[in-house]
């Protein structure tokens, strides 16, 4: 595909996600900005959810591991199953009664004012290193699949890329998000459909054939009973992470927060959750017929994540699968990133600036428009930050960085639902920045020590070490 036909992909894209975006955009509030004054339908905003649940990376990365650990995905995704039954039960009630903006509002009710600063900041600096990522990779590929040819520098790329994030989310936020987060779903299951049904096509493959090549390949192994691929390792794991990544994050949380009600909230959940169990293996079915295709046809390609993109952009399979592959991709990684910054904004007005106090709503409006902008700015400095490092490990490091910021979380709110007991509030902080530490120490001599090697439980260790030091923090109530 050449430069000049993706830039006018891109760019007929980002006019329809403008047009959304005036569309919803007509009410300036904070109610609109912050929970889309709570009309969001549920069934638009489980829709949704799916685009922002797989990034950008997922796209991507998920077919190509398939060569590597085959099925194994869906163990963790029948974790995350279980997982997003008990934020339903349990966390949208509570977040319900308690008619949050914030998430992070339960600590402050629950153990006092440091504990919720406390948790609100460590997801301001999570979701600024997870969204920065994200966006490093999105600009990666507009550069060299755009920019490099106009000889644009990287830095305006960046621009560009936070620019149009902060475009068509600054006026009215989640409300005009539930809606673009629709679209961009769309279109990345439309680019994962078009490629199935492309290559399907090119190795004369009918559904019940397509079916059983897949079936029969040795990639499409599900379950696995030794190693880090093991069943228990894996299913646990994805109950933990959907808890702290969906349910202990304002990010995703807002949009539940938007519905209607309670009852509205929990069956998006269930229907989001029973849907994103689907489309994995949808994407797991792509990995595989890509690695059949490639195979077949003598592709070479260095890195695993380099498969799906090669293929899409050969020309080998026509025209309109390089357009669906652009189109899918940056749906996948802007559906994550503009809620991101989004809900970046709400906690750090709700939770650092303490908007929900008494105060003028005008000035307000004209603060949070402002910290819209400084968010959109540390974004792009964190990019260029990243970029500069250019370094594999430092990068793996920083998204170790941020799930260790989890841990305290789920280890808060754990005491705080299953426990009666009060904390020293003041000490809390403190304890949050001891706890992913002491979690880092015993990962790298864990294997010395204890002849085992943490993988994902880390995060479990993390929200226990937590757990355990309130213990020591406890009051009577």
């Amino acid at each position: 595909m050449s430069s000049t036909l993706i830039l006018i992909v891109i760019a007929a894209y980002f006019l329809v996600l403008i047009i959304i975006s005036y569309l919803t955009g007509k009410s300036d509030s904070n109610a609109s900005f912050f929970l889309g004054d709570k009309k969001s339908p549920w069934y638009i905003v489980a829709f949704g959810m799916l685009g922002a649940t797989l990034s950008g990376i997922t796209f991507i990365s998920v077919p190509g591991k398939v060569d590597a650990s085959a099925f194994s995905y869906m163990q963790m995704t029948f974790g995350f199953f279980v997982g997003y039954m008990i934020i339903a039960l349990v966390l949208i009630p509570l977040y319900y009664r308690l008619n949050l903006t914030s998430i992070y509002g339960y600590l402050k009710t629950r153990f006092g004012n440091s504990s919720y600063k406390t948790g609100a900041s460590f997801f301001l600096l999570s979701r600024v290193i997870g969204a920065s990522l994200r966006l490093y990779i999105m600009a990666n590929v507009l550069q060299m699949a755009i920019f490099d040819d106009f000889g644009v520098p990287y830095i305006v790329t960046v621009l560009i890329t936070v620019l149009l994030i902060w475009v068509y989310t600054f006026r009215s936020g989640i409300k005009t998000i539930i809606w673009t987060d629709t679209l961009q779903t769309l279109f990345m299951l439309i680019a994962v459909g078009m490629s199935i049904y492309l290559i399907s096509d090119e190795l004369n493959l009918g559904f019940s054939s397509l079916v059983a090549t897949i079936n029969d390949s040795d990639y499409s192994q599900i379950f696995f009973w030794e190693g880090k691929l093991h069943f228990g390792k894996q299913f646990l794991a994805g109950i933990f992470i959907a808890i702290v990544m969906t349910g202990l994050d304002q990010d995703m949380m807002q949009k539940n927060l938007s519905c209607r009600n309670v009852k509205d909230a929990q069956k998006n959940i269930y229907w989001f959750s029973g849907a994103l169990v689907v489309v994995n293996l949808i994407f797991l079915s792509l990995g595989a017929l890509l690695y059949i295709y490639a195979n077949k046809q003598g592709i070479v390609f260095n890195h695993p994540d380099e498969l799906f993109p090669k293929v899409a952009l050969s020309g080998e399979l026509g025209i309109t699968l390089g357009v669906f592959f652009i189109l899918g991709l940056i749906a996948a990684a802007y559906s994550s990133a503009d809620s991101a910054l989004t809900s970046l904004t709400t906690s750090f007005c709700v939770d650092i600036l303490d908007f929900e106090e008494e105060g003028n709503q005008q000035k307000q409006i004209r603060t949070r428009k402002g910290v819209h902008l400084l968010f959109s700015l540390v974004l792009v400095g964190v990019i260029l930050i990243i970029k500069s490092l250019n370094d594999d490990s430092v990068i793996d490091a920083l998204f170790q960085l941020a799930g260790y910021t989890y841990g305290p979380l789920l280890g808060m709110y754990a005491f705080g639902l299953f426990t009666k007991w009060n904390v020293q509030d003041k000490w809390v902080p403190l304890l949050a920045i001891v706890s992913p530490f002491t979690t880092y120490y015993i990962n790298i001599n864990s294997e010395a020590w204890l002849n085992y090697v943490f993988s994902f439980e880390l995060l479990i260790l993390n929200g226990a070490l937590t757990f355990v030091g309130l213990l020591l923090l406890r009051v009577s109530k």
